[in-house]
């Protein structure tokens, strides 16, 4: 659910709006009665996920995961709560009580966060439309208002598939991307952001990054957990530092197993993949992870906020003649990146599309 109105000066609490919400369903069944085991992990803690210690406790997530801006949690909070109840009759009557996940990053830089401008219905929808299939990336839903590398970030994918003899499993990740100094942006070893020093907003936040890992390969809490903090690897080859004032969390979860809300016999049966063979779920989460936070860069649209500060898109032309420079890109793979600038693609040469090799 993406929210822009308004232009030009900040009103506080009225406009201009330049946030949103963004909603992920583990699977397409029953999730309240149908958990999955899931883990959280903080890299760094200058945010919020609600729920977390709920999910750790239990190693199962049972509610939708929801992102959106700092300011907004609450209100986001009551829509999943909405939602459930309407959902689910019984909750808080005979069923339990319900406890959000809502995850934030603050994107006041570009919008007025006082507005509180993701309202209950706005959360609702965003659960209630929520398909399988490509996800639509850059400046869309939670990631309106973001700014990462002090260019325009926001919602980023990737995903990696293992070799059959390593399990043929999926890892696939989601970043909301708001983190990050300029001179710090790296693509692949190269120093992007000391290349291109222009197109500098006129403000921006202290950031914070989101990252959510989802596989199909059957893993407990614990084994999730262990996956969710090699995120971090992917996150620190794009060049952050992880600093003070940003919140970097990361939420796992697995579909490979399932957790019965109500299980009638005593004990329940969960598959896990031995220790001896996680290195290859470890590798693909973090590629993928560095990969969804360069198609969240590479996919956002130049967006002007309030009092006209404008976070500018990475310019994808720029970027491919600073990839070749450093002999990362040929001249026909340059050409093609300066081509998806026009697109508004991220350039690909090998491994999956929007790659950056």
């Amino acid at each position: 659910m993406t929210i822009r109105r308004g232009e030009g000066r900040l009103q506080p609490g009225q406009g201009p709006a330049r946030t949103g919400v963004t909603a992920i369903l583990p699977h397409g069944g029953d999730l309240w009665r149908d958990k999955v085991p899931a883990a959280t992990w903080v890299l760094n803690g200058t945010g919020e996920m609600t729920g977390s210690i709920w999910v750790d406790t239990q190693g199962a997530l049972e509610v939708p995961i929801l992102l959106t801006n700092t300011m907004n949690v609450g209100r986001v909070m009551d829509g999943v709560v909405a939602y459930m109840l309407k959902r689910y009759p019984a909750i808080g009557v005979t069923d339990d009580v319900v406890a959000p996940t809502v995850a934030e990053c603050d994107d006041s830089a570009l919008n007025d966060a006082r507005g509180l401008h993701v309202s209950i219905d706005d959360t609702v929808r965003a659960i209630e439309s929520a398909r399988e299939g490509p996800v639509e990336e850059g400046a869309v839903g939670a990631g309106t208002g973001m700014i990462s590398y002090q260019f325009k970030g926001g919602i980023g994918t990737a995903s990696r598939v293992l070799a059959a003899a390593d399990g043929g499993w999926t890892v696939g990740v989601l970043v909301n991307a708001n983190m990050g100094s300029r001179p710090d942006l790296v693509v692949d070893g190269v120093p992007v952001g000391r290349e291109i020093t222009d197109l500098m907003p006129k403000e921006s936040v202290d950031g914070s990054i989101i990252i959510v890992v989802a596989t199909d390969a059957p893993l407990d809490h614990l084994k999730l957990r262990r996956l969710a903090s090699k995120a971090a690897l992917g996150l620190a080859r794009t060049g952050t530092i992880s600093n003070h004032g940003s919140g970097d969390i990361f939420i796992a979860f697995s579909t490979g197993n399932r957790v019965p809300h109500y299980p009638k016999p005593l004990t329940y049966t969960l598959t896990v993949v031995a220790d001896d063979h996680l290195d290859p779920l470890f590798r693909a989460a973090g590629e993928a992870t560095e990969e969804a936070i360069l198609n969240a860069l590479a996919m956002a649209t130049t967006t002007v906020g309030r009092d006209g500060n404008t976070a500018y898109a990475l310019p994808l032309d720029r970027l491919a003649e600073v990839m070749k420079r450093y002999g990362r890109l040929v001249a026909g793979a340059a050409a093609a990146g300066a081509a998806a600038a026009t697109h508004g693609v991220a350039p690909s040469q090998g491994g999956a599309p929007g790659v950056l090799r």
